[in-house]
């Protein structure tokens, strides 16, 4: 049975081998100017699934916030801590490179 993953899935580029999935791709969230830098509050701590609701109505898109932050977010949950402060991308800019 063939999976096939929505276009804002961290995993849409992954290969399925028999009952194991090869290594995601997941897409490069380039910077802009127009990213705001955020500070991750309480209500957020280890829920990056909650912000990416807040912030785009899409509790899938929570791997955004660690492809945007490759150097500040290594582990997608631990690492979403209170007082952290991260670069969010706009709505639009998702828009352009996902397609959603």
């Amino acid at each position: 049975m063939a999976v096939t993953y929505s276009k804002t899935s961290p995993y849409v580029n992954t290969e399925k081998f028999g009952q194991f999935l090869d290594v995601a791709n997941i897409p490069n969230i380039p910077q802009d100017p127009a990213d705001v830098l955020y500070q991750i509050d309480t209500i957020y701590k280890q829920r990056p699934d909650l912000l990416a609701y807040d912030l785009y109505g899409d509790v899938g898109l929570w791997w955004v916030f660690i492809a945007r932050n490759p150097n500040i977010l290594q582990d997608p949950v631990f690492d979403f801590q209170p007082g952290t402060i991260i670069y969010v991308p706009k709505k639009e800019t998702l828009s352009a490179v996902l397609g959603v």
